[in-house]
């Protein structure tokens, strides 16, 4: 054929009529006169033109012979049925179509001039093994499925997308081999059953043009527009995490558009809670609510009239309003018409989400036309709202699951190298509730694991902390001080003179040191006595009144108290603290792909971390101690990289702290129990606690027969009890030396006993810090804080 599809295919496609004209070349000596006259006419019209019989590929000859053709095809294409029927002649799966009913050119002229048409879901490059799996069925003879439903998408004069179902007729068609052909055993069809997406293969069996395909088929059309919509909801609906897609509001509207036929309705959703008798926005990309018209949560109460009440809530049916204005003026700007006519709604259908008489949400349907949506076509719902109740039911599940998950992500955390154990247990949980056995949920307990400790604590942090209260507190005393002695100026009244003696007696108590109880004492004094004076004088005396503001402006609604050096001490911490656990985070899924242990960081005044490593946590890894050693050099790295960003970030806050650095190293393996009640892993056994002592006392440990504390500033301090501990951290300290970690001031000293606990000693090494990614140059401590001064 001169049409080129710039395909190759298995058949050289004719058009021919022959196997239909052999149906009228046997009615020529039927009995019925009427049907050998009419088959009589019929070939002789074709009689003068044996190309209609024996095949042709020059699809000019289509238009050319025209009318020929019509009068052979006039009995499958009755004219009585013409304008209902939709129906064409073409070639089996392309779209050449050559005669057709009025329905169908109607609604081809209804699609526009630009539109052509195609079968959507036969792409162009199965075209080939579709044709090739016909050849197997109808001339080899191996019978196989291969029918599946095929479907054209045709706009309608209003840009609805309409779809239709086609069925093939192929009585007509003939399939007749060439001499490229090829013999196929079993074996051959076999191989072709197990790589239907081969294309190269299906071609090496039945080459290119090895058959001729003769004839045409009939094309019979079913509008299932409707059954099309209702499936694209459920497919739509059955997708997880739609909602944060882009284009599921729009895709979803042009499905309801398609089902009701109406090119512009508008849908929404809101969702209740029962709990609260309220609505509620669904959060979702495009979602909203024509209801609550822009609000986040509105009381049914409020939104509904007593009639749209009932139906949704009480009754759980369907709530139309055809004339939104009508009930609008009828109602006195009443709800829901007030939001819906602000809204310029003209009808709408307000369907109930309800599963078993419980409200789940509700679905709107708007539009802005009077009347367009109707208690009729609402009825159209009845076939999609269990989809939509099912997708609102997973959601609802799917939701609650994810808040657990945040929660236990954010606040109880199982780490991801233990995950595999609660897995384990939870299965076993559930496998013994589903054979109606008492279920436990056994404690999980991981034996024979290292342990490792380390901290980047904040120092004199109690006293910096005291120091920024002290300070405030004389502030703020200092602030009432002021505005009692210009109320003492103008009323001489006694009582104004001894709340100043009571206030000078707290300045002169904080000023010397700053006790808990004090602290309290004048939070209490202020809240009791101070403010119920000053709310006196703020209405008394209008000048009075503006010292005492220019008092209250200062303080914190939070605290009720002078808030300004805490706040910077506090935001100087928050602001250390995340930048020593974002970068430890970090490196630890890094830690993580060397080899699985357990790790949890927690803030204090510093971050503190332990990790847990050995062959009961690592599941399917095989353990070595070669993994330990590796854990324990990538924890002096971090350590000296977090004590780098503290540095670095040091100049940027308002209160400038330093910070110091300390690893526990405790070579005896223990065992570790998951706590349920307190939502954590410790230490397992009394012997094993010794571990969780020295952890909690070692930072405030001296160095023996000194004052002098263990961790300093600008060091790390490396804490231990066995020799070979030593010998094995002095060896990667060398090693970090040569890479710029450490300078030559290392030092290994003996610790004062502590309570319960003797023989410790530690390694003290010196770090060298660098000024920024791009320097090469590195400062110790003294250097650093040099060069930050200047």
């Amino acid at each position: 054929m001169m049409h080129d599809y710039n395909l190759e295919s298995p058949m050289i496609q004719l058009v021919s009529f022959n196997k239909l004209l052999e149906h009228y070349d046997n009615q020529l000596h039927n009995k019925d006169k009427h049907l050998s006259d009419r088959a009589k006419h019929v070939l002789e019209a074709q009689a003068p033109y044996p190309e209609l019989r024996e095949g042709f590929d020059d699809i000019r000859l289509l238009e050319k012979h025209k009318g020929v053709i019509r009068t052979i095809l006039a009995d499958t294409f009755s004219p009585v049925l013409t304008k209902n029927e939709i129906k064409t002649a073409s070639t089996p799966f392309e779209n050449l179509v050559f005669n057709s009913s009025e329905r169908f050119q109607n609604i081809l002229k209804a699609a526009g001039d630009g539109f052509e048409l195609e079968i959507r879901n036969l792409p162009m490059e199965m075209n080939y093994i579709m044709k090739a799996t016909v050849i197997l069925n109808f001339y080899y003879g191996f019978k196989m499925d291969f029918k599946r439903p095929f479907f054209y998408d045709i706009p309608d004069a209003n840009g609805i997308m309409r779809h239709y179902r086609i069925l093939y007729n192929a009585d007509f068609m003939e399939i007749i081999p060439t001499e490229k052909s090829k013999e196929l055993t079993q074996d051959d069809v076999d191989e072709l059953l197990e790589n239907f997406d081969d294309i190269e293969l299906w071609k090496e069996k039945i080459p290119p043009n090895s058959f001729i395909s003769k004839g045409f088929v009939i094309c019979n059309m079913f509008d299932v527009t409707a059954e099309h919509s209702i499936s694209e909801i459920k497919s739509t609906l059955i997708g997880s995490n739609k909602r944060s897609n882009e284009n599921f509001m729009d895709s979803f509207q042009d499905t309801f558009r398609s089902l009701f036929n109406l090119r512009n309705i508008k849908v929404g959703f809101a969702g209740y809670d029962s709990g609260t008798n309220r609505f509620l926005k669904i959060y979702g990309k495009g979602i909203e609510s024509f209801l609550l018209k822009g609000k986040e949560t509105e009381s049914c109460d409020a939104m509904l009239c007593q009639g749209s009440y009932k139906s949704l809530l009480t009754e759980n049916t369907y709530f139309t309003i055809s004339n939104v204005e009508k009930y609008f003026e009828k109602s006195g700007g009443a709800q829901p018409y007030k939001n819906l006519h602000e809204q310029g709604i003209k009808s709408a259908i307000l369907a109930p989400i309800a599963d078993n008489g419980t409200l789940l949400g509700v679905l709107e349907l708007v539009s802005e036309t009077v009347n367009e949506l109707n208690s009729v076509n609402a009825n159209k719902l009845e076939d999609v709202m269990p989809y939509i109740i099912s997708a609102v039911l997973r959601s609802i599940e799917e939701e609650e699951n994810l808040v657990d998950a945040i929660i236990q992500h954010e606040c109880t955390t199982v780490h991801s190298s233990v995950y595999w154990k609660f897995q384990e247990e939870a299965k076993k949980f559930m496998a013994d509730e589903l054979i109606g056995n008492q279920p436990i949920f056994k404690e999980i307990v991981f034996k024979e694991v290292y342990p490792l400790y380390g901290q980047v604590d904040i120092k004199e942090s109690s006293k910096q902390r005291n120091l920024s209260i002290q300070r405030d507190l004389m502030i703020q005393l200092s602030e009432i001080k002021g505005v009692l002695e210009n109320t003492v100026e103008k009323y001489r009244l006694p009582i104004y003179e001894e709340l100043i003696f009571r206030v000078d007696t707290y300045l002169e108590e904080v000023g010397e040191a700053l006790y808990t109880h004090t602290e309290q004492a004048i939070f209490d004094f202020v809240k009791e006595e101070v403010n119920p004076v000053f709310e006196h004088l703020k209405k008394m005396d209008k000048n009075l009144a503006g010292f005492v503001e220019t008092y209250e402006a200062q303080i914190d609604e939070t605290t009720e108290s002078y808030y300004d050096h805490r706040r910077n001490y506090d935001e100087s911490v928050m602001e250390a603290n995340m930048q020593l656990a974002t970068l430890l985070d970090k490196k630890q899924m890094e830690a993580q792909e060397m080899f699985p242990h357990y790790f949890e960081r927690y803030k204090t005044d510093g971050v503190e971390h332990n990790m847990y490593i050995g062959s009961s946590i690592a599941h399917n890894r095989i353990f070595d101690e070669l993994y330990l050693s590796n854990l324990r050099l990538w924890q002096l790295q971090v350590m000296c990289d977090m004590e780098n960003r503290y540095y670095a970030l040091k100049p940027k806050l308002s209160v400038k702290l330093d910070v110091a650095s300390l690893i526990l190293v405790y070579s005896t393996p223990l065992a570790i129990r998951f706590r349920m009640d307190e939502k954590r892993f410790d230490v397992d056994g009394t012997y094993n606690a010794r571990y969780e002592i020295i952890k909690k006392r070692i930072d405030k440990s001296y160095i023996k027969g000194t004052n002098e504390r263990l961790t300093q500033k600008g060091k790390l301090a490396i804490v231990y009890s066995q020799r070979k501990d030593e010998k094995e951290y002095l060896r990667y300290i060398k090693f970090l030396k040569a890479k710029g970690y450490f300078t030559n001031n290392i030092e290994v000293v003996e610790l004062e006993g502590l309570q319960g606990v003797t023989g410790l000693k530690a390694i003290r090494a010196e770090i060298l810090y660098t000024k920024d990614k791009k320097s090469e140059r590195t400062y110790t401590y003294d250097d650093l804080m040099e060069e930050l001064k200047a």
